[in-house]
């Protein structure tokens, strides 16, 4: 598994077990990490660039809730443009082809040429034969 991957799965384990607990203490951790928001805004820090992991994260986690209000880090626009940049790797990956590429004209023809002189011959043995004399 990868870095990426392992993040976004203790990001959703994490979120589970937010789930999971009571509204008392997500209320103090809300306000405990906006507290600390606002001191970061305060001494107006220039944060890090946020990596892939935490890309694809706020972007998961923005259809969540109205993320309008929460957002201060990064810009609207920004966002957006992670969500759509994960949608865009989304389908890159599945839009490619799959299989086998297909063998080029010439070796196809060579496949042909000797298939029909050598009418006995199976298919590893025409392969083997071409094998040979590609080398």
């Amino acid at each position: 598994m990868t870095v990426t991957t392992l993040t976004l799965l203790h990001d959703l384990l994490c979120l589970v077990f937010g789930a999971l607990c009571s509204w008392t203490s997500k209320d103090a951790e809300i306000l405990f990490l906006r507290k600390q928001l606002a001191l970061y805004q305060e001494r107006e820090i220039r944060p890090r660039r946020a990596d892939r992991t935490t890309r694809i994260s706020m972007a998961l986690l923005a259809r969540l809730f109205d993320w309008r209000d929460a957002l201060v880090i990064v810009k609207p626009r920004t966002l957006i443009r992670w969500h759509r940049e994960c949608y865009r790797r989304l389908w890159t990956r599945r839009s490619r082809p799959r299989g086998r590429p297909p063998l080029p004209q010439d070796i196809r023809r060579l496949i042909r040429a000797v298939a029909s002189l050598n009418l006995t011959w199976g298919v590893r043995r025409i392969a083997n034969e071409i094998h040979l004399d590609l080398r």
